[in-house]
């Protein structure tokens, strides 16, 4: 996978770079540094991959979905290919972390709760290319468009478990990670300000679902024996970017 990384990131820096050349209009109006921040929303429960591990611990961990959507932030570089589209490469992080507690369990002695906290980590590296319908230097730049994404993600459950033989509690910290990648799509509308532009897009990624380890004792689907968690979701992000 990671021989797999490197031929997306050679073959996106190839895209920009070849952009840069071929385009004719003057380069000071065509690149843009954006920096972007904002949320990301997990698929909800009943979308979500029939082997992801959150769904299949629902039924004996008592959390919601939802309580993994959290902040994002990144960074993105683009490129104007004449005044009609952008090619662009970025990078973005997101971390959560959820509470769980056992459902039908809890401490003999104290009557306390069984807990565990869920930990999803995202690094989202993307490549998309976009149409400006109104096309650059207008007042209002609406846009849309797609490509890929290739996601490190790293999920974890820490705390407390009660066993299968529904007796023994144990503490631990149980870890997966790995890279997955997928297409995205795009839509959002920026507003120049001189060389300067403010905006807000929005950013779905599918097709995302990573493996995790067999011998961590995570939450399988019934007559499944490999773990699985489902990376898609929607972003939606203020965005601020310098034009040079």
């Amino acid at each position: 996978m990671r021989r797999a990384m490197k031929t997306v990131l050679h073959a996106c820096t190839l895209w920009l770079v070849a952009a840069a050349v071929m385009t004719p209009v003057p380069a000071a109006a065509q690149q843009t540094l954006n920096v972007y921040l904002g949320g990301f929303s997990l698929r909800a429960e009943d979308a979500r991959d029939s082997q992801d591990v959150l769904a299949n611990n629902r039924p004996f961990l008592d959390f919601n979905i939802s309580d993994l959507n959290g902040a994002t932030i990144g960074t993105e570089y683009l490129v104007g290919l004449g005044d009609w589209f952008d090619a662009g490469v970025g990078i973005g992080f997101y971390q959560r972390t959820a509470l769980a507690a056992d459902r039908f369990n809890e401490f003999a002695e104290t009557g306390d709760p069984i807990l565990a906290n869920l930990k999803l980590q995202l690094i989202p590296i993307n490549a998309t290319f976009r149409y400006v319908p109104a096309g650059h230097h207008r007042a209002v730049e609406p846009y849309i468009g797609g490509g890929a994404a290739i996601v490190h993600y790293s999920y974890s459950e820490t705390g407390d478990f009660v066993a299968s033989d529904n007796v023994t509690i144990i503490n631990g910290n149980f870890v997966g990670d790995g890279w997955k990648t997928g297409p995205i799509i795009v839509f959002g509308m920026r507003v120049p300000l001189g060389s300067w532009g403010v905006g807000g897009e929005l950013r779905r990624q599918w097709q995302l679902v990573g493996d995790l380890p067999s011998n961590q004792g995570f939450a399988t689907a019934p007559g499944s024996s490999t773990p699985k968690i489902d990376l898609g979701g929607w972003t939606y992000s203020f965005t601020f970017g310098v034009r040079f």
